[in-house]
């Protein structure tokens, strides 16, 4: 199935689909005020930091993954039944909802990221409510993937003699001329570059699956290649994963990215351009 719903489409199935409004952004707090001031009509919030990560060490990154049942606990509290169809959005050029589209279809939940999210909703018109959404606890029985789909620190140092590690972030982090967050600037050694904004247009949403494909071309991650992607700190690497799915491409992730990395001792460091 298609990683995306239109809003069109999204109109059509309105009582068909389970909604998770998933409003985050770094540094940000009042993504759940933001759903109680307006929101699609049904849709229940999905806290990005305690639904979609754990309290993790250092070495682990910012945004470690839940254990599976705590995930399967967070999807039966959206309210998220068995066979139910789910889709996510949010309003930061579908970012965190491409956290929570790569989480639960690791998981085995048929879910897809609304299309713009909820500036595209907004300007087609759509309906909003106000207010808290409290679902009946849902019935869903999610998957326990444990490492499928995934890499840790010792995966991610030897990714590059085999296969394509990509670097989602912005090219002056990777190059290590600035550092706003992490303790030490520059990239894993092997790592090629590919900055999420390169694969969305102007408006926030992602551009022509060809155009992705050849962004990935680009950088070697070709159709054959085995690919693995990490960012910051887990949340845009996901997001690079449904950009890979939008091109053919299967991305494993790095869930610690820069941040285990660069928290982790005697993990080399590589800074410049490839």
């Amino acid at each position: 199935m298609h990683p995306l719903i239109s809003v069109a489409e999204l109109r059509e199935r309105l009582g068909e689909v389970h909604l998770l409004d998933a409003r985050w952004s770094l540094g940000r707090s009042d993504g759940h005020d933001q759903y109680l001031a307006g929101h699609i009509p049904g849709a229940v919030f999905l806290d990005v930091e305690r639904d979609l990560t754990r309290h993790g060490e250092p070495h682990e990154g910012r945004h470690p993954l839940p254990p599976d049942a705590a995930l399967a606990a967070a999807a039966r509290r959206w309210g998220v039944r068995q066979g139910a169809p789910v889709v996510i959005y949010d309003d930061d050029r579908m970012l965190p909802a491409s956290r929570a589209w790569w989480a639960l279809r690791r998981a085995g939940l048929d879910a897809r990221v609304l299309d713009g999210g909820w500036q595209a909703w907004l300007a087609a018109g759509g309906e909003s409510e106000t207010g808290e959404v409290v679902p009946a606890p849902g019935d869903v029985a999610l998957g326990a993937p444990g490492d499928a789909g995934i890499i840790d620190t010792g995966g991610a140092a030897a990714w590059p003699e085999a296969g394509v590690l990509l670097d989602a972030r912005v090219p002056e982090r990777y190059r290590g001329e600035t550092e706003p967050i992490d303790p030490i600037a520059g990239h894993i050694p092997g790592a090629r570059n590919l900055p999420i904004g390169r694969l969305l247009a102007d408006d926030g949403r992602f551009r022509p699956a060809p155009e992705i494909a050849a962004a990935f071309d680009a950088v070697g991650a070709g159709e054959d290649a085995a690919i693995a992607a990490y960012c910051g700190s887990g949340i845009t690497a996901a997001q690079l994963a449904l950009a890979g799915a939008l091109a053919g491409r299967d991305v494993t992730v790095y869930p610690g990215s820069w941040s285990a990395w660069s928290n982790t001792p005697g993990r080399p460091i590589a800074t410049g351009a490839e």
